[in-house]
């Protein structure tokens, strides 16, 4: 490779260590708890000599829970990674609006854009009043027929 472009690509790896940064502390997707009962528990001292965990698994039944489990922390991640790339979006298109540009508190403003937290932080306490505001959105549509399916009619006891 040429040393222009090594150096390009390193300046990369700023960008993405800071998006996993925001994907770990704004969106928490690395907290996650898939596991199954079938998974081997890993060893932090096992020798290059000793055979892998995961040779000992011989049942279909294992290694389909198994896949189960990594495919939902795969959908998980990638759930946390489009949610991230959203708030990235709604960052650069609603930077300029003072309602998230005032919204936390920060020492010093360093450009117009701001950053997912605030984004995030915003939309943690303003989604419902946003729905409310636009009920002829999809999504309100959607959580309204959603809620309305699970709302069933109280019985009420009368004491006597």
């Amino acid at each position: 490779m040429q040393p222009l472009d090594i150096i390009q690509l390193y300046g990369r790896r700023f960008c993405v260590e800071t998006m996993f940064r925001e994907m770990k502390q704004v969106i928490c997707s690395f907290g996650y708890r898939f596991w199954s009962k079938y998974m081997p528990k890993l060893n932090r001292f096992k020798k290059k000599t000793d055979p892998d965990p995961l040779e000992k698994i011989v049942s279909q039944r294992e290694k389909d829970r198994i896949t189960l489990a990594v495919k939902a922390i795969e959908g998980f991640v990638f759930c946390a990674a489009v949610a991230t790339g959203l708030l990235q979006m709604i960052a650069l298109r609603f930077s300029g609006t003072d309602e998230l540009r005032h919204l936390r508190f920060l020492r010093t403003y360093r450009n117009t854009i701001v950053s997912e937290a605030t984004v995030a932080d915003f939309l943690r306490k303003n989604f419902f009043r946003l729905l409310m505001i636009h009920p002829n959105l999809a999504l309100t549509r959607i959580i309204l027929a959603k809620q309305s399916q699970n709302t069933e009619p109280l019985e009420t006891t009368v004491a006597s």
